[in-house]
């Protein structure tokens, strides 16, 4: 699995890099604030969501901490997703959120 800080990741937002960030917290989490342009899929719904999601780009995994989004990291990857989990999660995030 592959990884990529929550630095990393504000500084390629900084740099006007377009990311797609999947954030797979619950909802009443998100509520509190979330990665500007981050799509909330709870990761309970992430099997039944990822036909929404396009084999041919690259997906940021965002959660609390790093746990829940490295489990939906994995799963995605034996989907044939590409993957990257932020570690750390929203704790570790410092970049604004909305």
């Amino acid at each position: 699995m592959k990884h990529i800080t929550a630095k990393e990741v504000e500084n390629l937002l900084n740099d006007k890099k377009v990311l797609n960030i999947i954030d797979v917290r619950e909802v009443d989490e998100v509520r509190a604030g979330k990665i500007p342009g981050a799509v909330n899929i709870p990761l309970g719904l992430l099997e039944f969501r990822m036909h929404e999601l396009d084999k041919s780009k690259e997906y940021v995994m965002v959660c609390r901490s790093g746990g829940r989004s490295g489990n939906a990291s994995m799963f995605l990857e034996s989907q044939g997703f590409n993957v990257i989990n932020m570690t750390g999660g929203m704790l570790a995030w410092e970049g604004n959120v909305e």
